[in-house]
C-alpha cells in the first residue's frame, strides 16, 4: 500500500507538480490548434485557473476530459427518474456504504498518488443525508471535491454550503435548452426551471460550472442551442455524453446514436467549439481526437507521437474509475464489470491489480477487432461501454466508430 499520511495528503491540494500543469497546458494547446478555437483566449482568462483543480490529476484529454480521477456514486437514490440514467433505481440501495465505511474508503482513495480530485455523483448525491460530512472529510484528505447533480435541489444556501465543504466544481445535467424536452427526459415538469435556479446559485457561490448533456434522438436536433446556453451561462466545461444503453437507458436503446449520427455529432462539436468559450469534450465518443487529427493532416509522425502523450481516448479503467454506492469498483458507469468491493479489498489493491483494469491499461495488446488493429488505439481505443453493451465483451471493437469508413 502506498504511503498516505496526514502530512502527504494535504499537499495535493496546495502543490501542483510542474509536469502536471505542463501536461494540462499541452493538451489544451494541441486541442486549440486542431479545432481552430477562436475563443481560446476567453476560456484562458475566464476559466483556466478555476479549471485546473477540476482537472486535477490530468494526464491528458480523454473521452471524459481528465482521465486520472475517481467518480463515486454515493447513493442510488434520486429525486428524479430520468429515462436514460445508468442507475436503474431511484431508491437508496440497501447495502450502501455507511458514513464510517465511506470515510475509510476516502482515506484509502486519497493514498493513490495520481488522484487529486473526487467526483461525488449518484443517483442524486444531494439526497444523501451525510453528504456535507463526507465532502469535508475528503477535503481534509487533500482531494478537490466535484459534485455531479441534476441541480434541482440547489438553492443559494445549499450552494454556499457546498463551497464551504470544498466543492470547487459542479457538473449540472441539462438535456436541452428547451424546457419541454429537458422535462420529458427528466420526467418532471419543473426540472428545467429548478436546474437553472441551481446554476445561478452555484455561480453566485463561485463554484465552477460544468454542464453535462447526454446526446440521444430526443435532443439531437437541439444540441447546438444547448451549447450556446452553456456558453452564455459561463460554463467552463461541457461534457457531451452519448447515450449508452445501460440501466434505464436499456429501455430506450432505439434512441442511441448510430454510426452516422456519432460522426455528425463529433463534426458538429468541432464546428461549434471554434466560437464558444466553453471547452466541449465528448464522452463515449473517443473518435473525436483522431477525427480532428485527420481533418488537420496531423495524424502521423511527430503529431501522432505528441497526440499519444496528450489524448488518451476512452479512459475507462486506465485513469477513470467508478465506485458504486455499495463499494463495488467498476472501470466506468457504462462498463458494468465488478473488479472488487472496497469492503472486502482495499481500493488501492483493486485499482492496481484487478484483471479488468490491467487489460484496459494494456490496450495496445488486448483490444479486439478493428479497435485492436487501429493506429489510434492508444489515443481513442473505442468506447468500452458501447463495446460491452453491443458485443458482451468490453475489449471488443466499438460498433459506432466511423474512422474506418469513407465518411472522413
Amino acid at each position: 500500500m502506498q504511503k498516505s499520511s496526514f502530512f502527504t495528503w494535504p499537499l495535493k491540494s496546495i502543490f501542483w507538480p510542474p509536469t502536471l500543469i505542463a501536461k494540462q497546458l499541452t493538451s489544451v494547446l494541441y486541442f486549440k490548434n486542431l479545432v481552430g478555437w477562436n475563443k481560446f483566449p476567453n476560456w484562458l482568462l475566464r476559466h483556466s485557473f478555476k479549471s485546473l483543480p477540476i482537472a486535477a490529476g490530468s494526464i491528458g484529454m480523454g473521452c471524459i476530459g481528465f482521465p486520472a480521477h475517481p467518480a463515486w456514486e454515493v447513493t442510488a437514490a434520486c429525486n428524479l427518474r430520468c429515462i436514460h440514467c445508468h442507475v436503474a433505481s431511484s431508491k437508496p440501495a440497501k447495502d450502501e456504504l455507511t458514513t464510517d465505511e465511506a470515510k475509510r474508503f476516502i482515506d484509502d482513495l486519497a493514498g493513490v498518488d495520481e488522484f487529486r480530485m473526487l467526483v461525488y455523483t449518484g443517483g442524486e448525491p444531494l439526497v444523501r443525508p451525510d453528504l456535507l460530512e463526507l465532502l469535508h472529510h475528503s477535503r481534509k484528505a487533500g482531494l478537490t471535491n466535484v459534485i455531479a447533480t441534476n441541480g434541482t435541489l440547489i438553492t443559494e444556501e445549499v450552494a454556499f454550503k457546498l463551497k464551504e465543504a470544498g466543492v470547487a466544481g459542479a457538473a449540472v445535467s441539462l438535456d436541452s435548452s428547451q424546457s419541454a424536452i429537458h422535462n420529458y427526459i427528466r420526467r418532471n415538469d419543473n426540472a428545467f426551471d429548478l436546474a437553472m435556479r441551481g446554476i445561478q446559485a452555484l455561480k453566485k457561490a463561485g463554484i465552477l460550472l460544468q454542464i453535462n448533456v447526454t446526446a440521444m434522438e430526443y435532443n439531437f436536433s437541439s444540441l447546438d442551442e444547448l451549447i450556446e446556453l452553456a456558453d452564455g451561462e459561463g460554463a467552463g466545461i461541457m461534457l457531451m455524453y452519448q447515450l449508452v444503453p445501460v440501466g434505464r437507458g436499456s429501455a430506450i436503446e432505439e434512441a442511441t446514436l448510430n454510426l452516422n449520427e456519432n460522426e455528425r455529432l463529433l463534426k458538429s462539436l468541432a464546428r461549434k467549439q471554434k466560437d464558444v468559450s466553453t471547452i466541449i469534450e465528448p464522452v463515449a465518443g473517443p473518435q473525436y481526437w483522431p477525427y480532428l487529427m485527420e481533418q488537420r493532416g496531423k495524424s502521423d509522425g511527430a503529431w501522432l507521437r505528441l497526440a499519444k502523450q496528450v489524448f488518451h481516448g476512452c479512459a475507462a479503467g486506465r485513469g477513470f474509475v467508478y465506485i458504486k454506492a455499495n463499494g463495488d469498483v467498476w472501470p466506468c458507469p457504462f462498463v458494468e464489470i465488478n473488479a472488487g468491493n472496497v469492503r472486502e479489498t482495499s481500493f488501492q489493491k483493486i485499482w492496481r491489480e484487478s484483471e479488468v483494469f490491467v487489460n484496459l491499461r494494456k490496450r495496445d495488446n488486448t483490444l479486439k477487432g478493428k479497435c485492436g488493429e487501429c493506429k489510434y488505439r492508444t489515443i481513442c481505443g473505442g468506447c468500452r461501454g458501447r463495446a460491452l453493451a453491443y458485443h458482451g465483451d468490453y475489449l471488443a471493437e466499438d460498433p459506432s466508430c466511423f474512422l474506418h469508413t469513407n465518411h472522413l
